[in-house]
């Protein structure tokens, strides 16, 4: 009898349970988005929470031109200021006026500055109301918070700078979203300790972001409505449901956008954000015969006159007044009694003048706190009619939170418990990036990022895949930069040694 001597099996290591798998996907994730956006987030954090700070700061910094010394008892006529500020630089152009909200304040006259194009900035001349003599001058463009908004929205960069700001936002939401699912999913499992310094460094980090995640997420999609491709897809959508601005049918003598003839691109307009595509209305071809009506006699459906190439009046002011055209005190006169309730202290006017035969005079009001007392008016240059007015009434919802959100986003909305709590904000991001950068210095192996090892499931790689998917179609430039670190690094990491073994 042949005996068969048997070899022990040897044994095979037990799978890895698939909670495990997609937890060590998530976690790659997580760490590779905190990696590459880290920096860009930690810029816009310290930018904003200085930015917060701009009404205060500016008013302390330019208190010798804004505020008088001895209020004035009698204020001369606008167009008698805007002359003087015209003469202490001559042949520029005036972009808008901003009337004293108290005898003690001057008049800023902003005039255009060194750039033309949109957005640019002028130089605000202040005049004292009293003399029409100026005060001082001020390059609105070169001032410490311009830079810093500048910084903050573009990283001085323009428009490539604005997609990098908006990709950098919206992978903090996915890191948000992540971090919180290893939170939860880590505190379910145990872990072998950590070394004391680093167990530390990670409890401030997870606590930090279980503290201020959820204002950091509305920190950033109040802000997303002014990035470039997603706030763009957001006032498409508010377009095709409505709840952009007032309805066509409510204002049938203006056309429908888009026009040049908006306020999109004019940095003095100072409208809401619901309102800066509105078209503009032109005034009359010739100064009115009869004499300037009460702006309580518009009706809001009366037909005005289009300009030749069938667009709207536009708004950018020049300064220089048409044969016939009422002087801006008149225009503001004849407007006020349609301007709602918006107290000089809580609110700021600004005057816009006409931009050629059929301009208007646009007349903005720009509450410091509450969104709903904003109003935009367009009053025609010849008879000082009202052609239109709108507001909050006239938006839709949509509109009405995006309002709201910018308003709570700089920190106004309800004083200084909003702007401590929107600090508060930036400082939780300041620390969730100096904590995380420095839990993986601290854990870096030699020559390598240190990353999560991949995982070896395929249905947990394309089901966290999915997920995130979903997340890139939401946040368009996200799942752009998502596709792309996917293809590198299947055509790229993967297939250079050097690069596989370095990122894992």
């Amino acid at each position: 009898m042949t005996s068969v001597e048997t070899r022990p099996e040897t044994a095979l290591p037990a799978p890895a349970k698939t909670s495990s798998q997609r937890y060590r996907a998530v976690w790659r994730w997580h760490f590779y988005a905190g990696l590459f956006v880290a920096p860009i987030l930690l810029v816009l954090a310290v930018t904003g929470s200085i930015y917060l700070f701009k009404e205060p700061f500016e008013e302390w910094r330019y208190q010798d031109v804004r505020t008088l010394a001895q209020p004035a008892a009698t204020a001369r006529p606008l167009s008698e200021q805007i002359a003087a500020a015209q003469q202490a630089r001559p042949g520029t152009p005036v972009m808008s006026v901003v009337p004293p909200t108290s005898p003690d304040r001057t008049t800023r006259v902003i005039l255009q500055g060194a750039d033309t194009g949109p957005w640019a900035q002028g130089v605000s001349v202040y005049v004292d109301p009293g003399t029409a003599t100026v005060v001082g001058q001020i390059d609105d463009g070169a001032t410490f918070m311009r830079v810093v908004r500048t910084i903050h929205g573009e990283l001085m960069s323009g428009t490539v700078g604005d997609r990098v700001v908006e990709t950098a936002a919206c992978w903090a939401l996915i890191l948000v979203a992540t971090g919180t699912y290893l939170w939860w999913r880590g505190r379910r499992t145990r872990r072998k300790p950590a070394r004391p310094g680093r167990g530390r460094l990670r409890r401030l980090h997870i606590l930090t972001g279980l503290g201020g995640g959820s204002v950091v997420v509305f920190l950033v999609l109040s802000g997303l409505p002014w990035s470039g491709v997603w706030g763009d897809g957001l006032q498409r959508l508010q377009a095709g449901t409505g709840s952009t601005y007032p309805s066509a049918d409510d204002y049938p003598h203006t056309s429908g956008p888009p026009l040049s003839g908006d306020l999109s691109t004019n940095p003095d307009a100072k409208v809401p954000w619901a309102a800066e595509r509105l078209p503009v209305p032109p005034s009359q071809d010739a100064p009115p015969s009869q004499d300037v009506p009460s702006s309580q006699d518009v009706s809001p459906s009366q037909d005005v006159p289009r300009s030749p190439d069938g667009h709207a009046g536009h708004h950018a002011a020049h300064g220089v007044l048409q044969p016939g055209a009422l002087p801006i005190e008149n225009a503001l006169a004849a407007a006020m009694p349609a301007i709602r309730s918006c107290p000089p202290a809580e609110c700021d006017l600004k005057v816009l003048l006409p931009d050629g035969p059929q301009g208007v005079y646009t007349i903005v009001t720009d509450p410091r706190r509450d969104p709903s007392a904003a109003q935009t008016l367009h009053v025609d240059q010849y008879s000082g009619r009202v052609l239109v007015s709108y507001g909050w009434a006239e938006y839709g919802v949509l509109a009405k939170a995006v309002e709201q959100g910018v308003a709570l986003h700089e920190g106004r909305r309800y004083g200084t418990a909003n702007l401590i709590v929107m600090l508060g904000a930036c400082l939780t991001i300041i620390t969730l990036v100096v904590t995380g950068a420095w839990m993986w210095w601290k854990r870096r192996p030699r020559g390598r990022a240190g990353a999560p090892a991949r995982t070896t499931d395929r249905r947990t790689t394309y089901g966290v895949i999915a997920v995130m998917a979903v997340l890139g179609v939401l946040f368009p430039l996200a799942g752009v930069t998502m596709v792309a670190v996917l293809l590198v690094d299947r055509l790229v990491v993967r297939r250079i040694p050097l690069l596989a073994r370095v990122f894992g």
